[in-house]
């Protein structure tokens, strides 16, 4: 049983009664909304079959879209990847009981935390060239970026599921005769990325569609490819837009439905009896000496 499903309180007839009005009504005003979005585009002439005609044609998506779309899962990956390095070093590093560890890993989390993520990969891309005497691919100036940012904020999120675990986990662990990094590595970090869960997964969607700001170094994502460059072909910018985000709409579900198969895989695992392998011994109770 889930951690949510354990905190749901079941409504009453009142509160089942109110839901479905509130649900009929959200759902005309949903209607409403809709059907005047839709009543604007046909005016501004938006919703015209030669608009939506190019996406009909493979060049559309060999050209623009797919390759736009390989990039952003190229950056994405690596950068979801570094950053959970990231974020669990740091977190760790925040929880030393050496100052000369902590306040570093501290300063350095707070620091890209409050620096804008445009901001970084823009000086990623043009100022460490300065420093290294090298240009900085776009990729790279994306991933690092994305990296540090939510990098830091995975750290956060860590270090307070860390802090989560109850104590006695840590004490038993030590009284076996763990060693503190075997206690961080074997106890409390599993089980704190498996309560972080959700916090996790949600930044890792952040971090999939802060990809688009790669635009600032021309880096050929799925928004500079799908909407800038291919509306610039097309004049479909309208048509353009709405094909890449329900692009990134069927990614990011993809990757929310991902992480709950895997929290329902770990939940059963966590409460598996383990099988009886040898025989069961039964102490007598007639037998002296208990």
């Amino acid at each position: 049983m889930s951690t949510s499903s354990v905190l749901y309180d079941h409504p009453g007839p009142r509160a089942k009664v109110r839901n479905a009005v509130l649900s009929v009504i959200f759902g005309v005003a949903l209607l409403g909304l809709l059907y005047w979005i839709y009543t604007r585009f046909d005016q501004a002439n938006q919703l015209e079959a030669w608009l939506w005609k190019p996406f009909a044609e493979p060049k559309t998506w060999t050209q623009f879209i797919l390759p736009g779309l390989w990039a952003t899962l190229k950056a994405a990956g690596v950068g979801m990847l570094l950053s959970l390095a990231f974020g669990i070093i740091f977190a760790v590093g925040r929880l030393s009981e050496h100052w000369w560890i902590s306040v570093p890993a501290g300063a350095v989390v707070e620091f890209f935390r409050a620096v804008p993520l445009l901001l970084m990969i823009f000086f990623v891309f043009y100022g460490l060239p300065f420093l290294i005497q090298g240009p900085v691919p776009a990729f790279w100036a994306v991933v690092i970026g994305l990296t540090l940012y939510n990098g830091s904020v995975l750290a956060e999120a860590f270090r307070a599921g860390i802090r989560a675990v109850p104590g006695g986990q840590s004490e038993a662990a030590y009284a076996i005769g763990m060693r503190k990094t075997q206690v961080m590595g074997i106890v409390l970090i599993p089980q704190a990325a498996r309560a972080m869960l959700p916090i996790i997964v949600s930044q890792l969607v952040v971090l999939l569609k802060d990809t688009a700001l790669g635009y600032i170094v021309a880096y050929p994502e799925l928004l500079q490819r799908g909407v800038n460059d291919l509306s610039a072909n097309y004049g479909n910018i309208i048509a353009a837009a709405i094909v890449v985000a329900i692009i990134y709409i069927v990614i990011n579900s993809l990757l929310t439905a991902f992480a709950g198969w895997l929290d329902r895989r770990s939940s059963r695992r966590a409460f598996r009896i383990p099988k009886q392998t040898g025989p069961v011994v039964v102490a007598d109770s007639t037998a002296g000496g208990l």
